[in-house]
């Protein structure tokens, strides 16, 4: 038996931030990993890899560029399989590499195996190499999401897949199908359709991505419209088969069938939690293996606390790490000061979506006097430069005190450009901010001087 301040399961991101705020605290930790590799699904099968794989689209088909060179422009030809995974492969080995040296220099070795609670305070990690357990006054679980599976639904690892089987498929095809219209359904359907696969998108919700402002993802529709996508809001499906040659029927509720060459199920993820043996830790989770936390990302044993995927919502590798820190703190009683109304949202679709704040819905909901300034990147240098002529930033701001209520973007560099609001909207300022100061020329940037404008000569005008 090894007793140590803190017991951490998973090495994802809220886990790793767990454990090395401890280790920064001076505690005694041991982190315990079921893969013989550091990163959890963010490093390994999710966050990098999808959004390295992105970048590689991105980049082999010449798209940023097609509206200044002509639709027929690509830097590669004939982009196959083996191109994305290459690339993706050479950043997983390399952030895994980077994540076990920032776990090593701050005192923290992995133990590797599957980790099951003995009873509340104790945790044994099995491998091939043996068995140890650990006692622990302190516990987080970071275990992370896996993805959701239906009897509907029969995954073959070979043209049915979920995503984190994905790059495994012999060949790009010529259709796919996407059963679910969330984040991962979303940023999968904007890669294959701007690779030239020709994408049926099915959700059962009226729109996509419903909890992003609705204007935004009307644009996002728009363009995935643009791109050849096919959308099949308000359906479900019945039942998936394969064809004796191969393809893949999607039967619908609604008595549509759709064929498709592969087809990708992403309907949300569930809980890692089969092999923890909750009950022996007196923690029951919901039916989708979430755990409950409160406040402070305490469990019902007030000493064991869940951070990351695990606990459902938001489910951001951003987020994550801020839990498991706050998680970390608050076990030992330290001061941490965070809030979640701060956190922004960074959806890797194309182009990229990113905002902080609150939607106009929601403002409208509660009867909030707001008004709405947008700049085009149209409009903007930089954006002609960059040939990118579908994004947009939209500031949200009070109509009586003028603070900045939310920042709204879609286009390309959305997720770092977003930042600069993001300041704005913590320190509580207001649009007349964006109005006094100097942007450098000719940058992205300039989209909030353009859009504070846009918003106040529309209360100038009144």
């Amino acid at each position: 038996m090894q007793k140590c301040d803190l017991i951490v399961i998973g090495s994802g991101p809220a886990g790793q931030r767990a454990a090395i705020q401890a280790a920064k605290f001076g505690k005694q930790v041991a982190l315990i990993e079921k893969q013989q590799v550091i990163g959890g699904v963010c490093i390994n099968t999710g966050t990098i890899p999808s959004k390295t794989m992105r970048e590689a689209v991105l980049h082999l088909s010449g798209y940023i560029y097609q509206s200044i060179y002509g639709m027929s422009y690509r830097v590669k030809e004939k982009i196959t399989m083996e191109d994305l995974a290459f690339r993706v492969q050479h950043v997983i080995k390399t952030e895994a590499d980077v994540a076990e040296a920032q776990l090593l220099r701050n005192g923290i070795e992995p133990a590797y195996g599957v980790a099951s609670f003995l009873d509340p305070h104790t945790v044994r990690a099995e491998s091939v190499q043996g068995i140890s357990d650990y006692a622990a006054d302190a516990i987080i679980i970071a275990t992370g999401t896996k993805p959701a599976v239906s009897p509907k639904v029969p995954l073959n690892g070979r043209n049915i897949v979920n995503s984190d089987q994905l790059l495994h498929l012999a060949e790009l095809p010529k259709t796919l199908i996407v059963v679910g219209g969330g984040v991962i359904g979303v940023e999968y359907t904007c890669m294959f359709a701007v690779l030239g696969v020709r994408v049926i998108l099915v959700e059962k919700r009226p729109r996509l991505l419903e909890f992003a402002d609705a204007e935004i993802v009307e644009a996002l529709s728009y363009h995935l419209r643009d791109q050849r996508v096919i959308m099949r809001l308000n359906e479900e499906v019945q039942s998936v088969e394969e064809t004796p040659d191969g393809k893949v029927v999607a039967n619908l509720q609604s008595n549509k069938k759709i064929l498709g060459d592969a087809l990708l199920y992403a309907v949300g993820r569930v809980g890692n939690i089969d092999e923890l043996n909750l009950p022996a830790a007196g923690i029951t989770p919901d039916s989708r293996g979430r755990i409950q936390v409160d406040s402070e990302y305490r469990t019902s044993q007030p000493h064991i606390f869940a951070a990351g995927d695990v606990i459902g919502f938001p489910a951001l590798a951003s987020v994550s790490m801020e839990q498991g820190r706050i998680a970390a703190a608050r076990a030992f009683g330290m001061p941490v000061h965070s809030n979640p109304a701060n956190y922004p949202y960074g959806i890797y679709s194309i182009p990229e979506i990113s905002f902080i704040g609150k939607t106009e819905e929601q403002l409208t909901n509660e009867d909030v006097p707001y008004e709405v300034g947008i700049a085009y990147y149209r409009e903007i240098a930089r954006g002609q430069i960059r040939g990118d002529v579908t994004g947009r930033l939209k500031l949200i701001f009070h109509r009586e005190t003028k603070e900045l209520l939310g920042v709204h973007i879609i286009g390309e560099g959305a997720a770092e450009l977003l930042h600069i609001g993001q300041a704005v909207f913590v320190l509580k300022g207001t649009v007349e901010y964006f109005v006094d100061v100097v942007f450098n020329y000719p940058t992205l940037a300039e989209c909030y001087k353009a859009a504070a404008f846009n918003g106040l000569n529309k209360l100038a005008s009144l």
